[in-house]
């Protein structure tokens, strides 16, 4: 289910449910998409060739290796279905992303959940889950919705630990948001191993949900397979330019990650400073914990502030019901829900973001 984005009527709307970036898409992305306008007519580059060169010119990769699609979702079912069937098993974390779940049953395959240790995947339980009949383990890393993450250095413990006829697939939405010496993507395991992918997205940093681009890194042979079972044009053309000119905007990318950077940490004790509990968070948005007290719980919180008009994520489909996951949002938005929160909490707004 897509998070809630419409306030009551009369009611200015503030969207923090869905982790978009609130600096919006490159005027560059922007102006590509519109060109694209004049040959709507032509059927697409079934090889989305000129993305998929951007992507490898920005990050030094073989574009062979590259596969686009719309959207990381659809590269994570692609993978379930050409690597999966009745009777395997699919390992995921405690609060992965859902889409995990619905991949891996949708090619018949039983999902299997792993524990979490604070909110952050547990290395040591992903493999005491395994079995003889395991063959997927996804891992998103930074994970959405609690925005934690794993050192790189745990990511290939947990390689290392897997048989060799087990996909390791690497969910880097958030890559881009995170500034921590001891991360990685995943890029460099990808090149070193046979059975390892990465997925990236442009929904997020780049600005371009709308879109629906994602791309994936991975070994020849794992490429091959999913270009065989992928639609021949499963990425459409006003996509591919303006997905190819928000790659080539690095500028437009920088200033996204320094809001982010400058606002994650005002608001995370912004809102601890409200007597709320928040989980650290790498990426563009936070986990919000609320007491189990009557009347300030989560759901009351989230009735209250939608009749604001600010939207925020229930979490009741991954097993959390007192909490909300709130995206990072621009100064108007951030200081508005923190306003609210405060009139929920009958706290002191003035004093939680000066």
């Amino acid at each position: 289910m897509p998070g809630k984005s419409k306030a009551p009527a009369g009611v200015k709307l503030h969207k923090l449910s869905s982790n978009e970036t609130p600096l919006g898409p490159s005027p560059r992305a922007i102006e590509a998409f519109r060109a694209a306008g004049a040959s709507l007519e032509l059927y697409p580059d079934g090889s989305a060739e000129k993305l998929r060169q951007a992507i490898a010119a920005r990050y030094g990769l073989d574009a062979g290796r590259i596969l686009c699609g719309a959207g990381s979702d659809e590269l994570l079912s692609l993978l379930a279905y050409g690597y999966l069937s009745a009777g395997d098993e699919a390992i995921y974390s405690e609060y992965g992303f859902l889409v995990y779940r619905i991949a891996t049953l949708a090619a018949g395959a039983t999902p299997v959940i792993a524990k979490e240790k604070n909110h952050t995947a547990d290395v040591d339980a992903i493999l005491a889950s395994v079995t003889p009949r395991t063959r997927m383990v996804f891992l998103a890393n930074p994970n959405n919705p609690t925005g934690t993450y794993l050192p790189f250095d745990e990511v290939k413990r947990l390689h290392a630990g897997l048989r060799g006829d087990i996909l390791l697939v690497l969910d880097a939405a958030y890559a881009e948001y995170v500034r921590r010496n001891d991360y990685a993507s995943g890029l460099e395991l990808v090149a070193t191993s046979q059975n390892v992918v990465m997925t990236r997205t442009f929904s997020k940093i780049h600005g371009l949900a709308n879109l629906r681009i994602g791309w994936l890194y991975g070994p020849p042979a794992i490429i091959d397979v999913l270009n065989r079972i992928r639609g021949p044009f499963n990425m459409n053309g006003p996509a591919i330019a303006a997905g190819v000119a928000a790659m080539e905007d690095a500028a437009h990318e920088d200033k996204a990650v320094a809001h982010n950077n400058l606002w994650l940490e005002k608001m995370t004790a912004a809102l601890e400073s409200l007597g709320l509990e928040v989980t650290p968070s790498v990426g563009n948005f936070v986990l919000v914990h609320f007491p189990k007290e009557a009347g300030k719980g989560a759901a009351d919180a989230d009735a209250y502030l939608t009749e604001r008009g600010i939207i925020l994520r229930r979490m009741d489909a991954y097993g959390m019901p007192g909490a909300l996951r709130l995206t990072i949002g621009n100064e108007e938005s951030n200081r508005a829900v923190v306003a609210a929160l405060a009139g929920f909490l009958g706290k002191d707004a003035a004093k939680a973001l000066s």
